[in-house]
């Protein structure tokens, strides 16, 4: 109880801090989305967090408004045709998830915690498994997003079709992943894995996770 109110305060401090910060970089995001692509700035999309509860998450839009309908739906592959030019930038950097400090400092989400997935990637979880994952707030990174730093490449180099690759794949592994945070859930936990998010983006291609936290649930792939 006393961590979940630190984690609180720390989630309202920070995203204040964090917004009024970033405020000179989100200015000129906004002009140019609004002046490129399809002319829209904020995609919404209803998730799933706390407690298996509904919400809208925030992203800068980087893709056509009518993406989750063409192609590949929800499943996004390197280089995918339905990312804009400038969304490519705002996703390889993750600057397009910054928004979500919006879904923090509302209380939706938390700055570490498993990520919130749409209901289509989450269908066939058991309810006891979304429960487990589910009784923390979900958060702008976790450990699925540092394990995960490049989903899009799997996707587009298995031989399966992308969205078998990912049901059968990377959800279930992700799911073990969550679990695994819910039970080791601690401020040096968060605090490894906002340091390991930061490192991850400059070294796109580091493993340093797998020497963080030895005892994460084995992969194969």
């Amino acid at each position: 109880m006393m961590y979940r109110t630190f984690k609180r305060f720390f989630d309202i401090l920070f995203s204040l801090l964090a917004i009024t910060l970033l405020l000179p970089l989100f200015i000129p995001i906004i002009i140019l989305l609004k002046l490129t692509g399809e002319g829209y700035v904020f995609y919404f999309q209803k998730r799933i967090g706390y407690k298996c509860q509904y919400f809208n998450i925030w992203k800068f839009a980087t893709m056509l408004k009518d993406s989750p309908n063409i192609g590949t739906g929800t499943i996004t592959l390197r280089n995918d045709p339905r990312i804009t030019p400038m969304g490519g930038f705002l996703r390889m950097t993750k600057i397009n998830e910054l928004p979500q400090l919006f879904n923090v400092l509302k209380g939706d989400m938390s700055f570490v915690g498993p990520r919130p997935l749409v209901d289509k990637n989450f269908i066939s979880t058991p309810l006891e498994i979304k429960e487990k994952i589910y009784s923390v707030k979900p958060g702008i990174t976790g450990i699925g997003s540092v394990v995960f730093r490049d989903e899009e490449k799997l996707i587009s180099e298995t031989t399966m079709p992308p969205e078998q690759f990912y049901n059968e794949v990377i959800g279930p592994y992700k799911c073990e992943l969550e679990i695994w945070y819910g039970k080791n859930i601690s401020f040096i936990t968060d605090l490894k894995i906002i340091l390991l998010t930061a490192w991850i983006i400059l070294f796109p291609e580091s493993k340093l996770y797998s020497s963080w936290f030895k005892d994460l649930p084995k992969t194969n792939f």
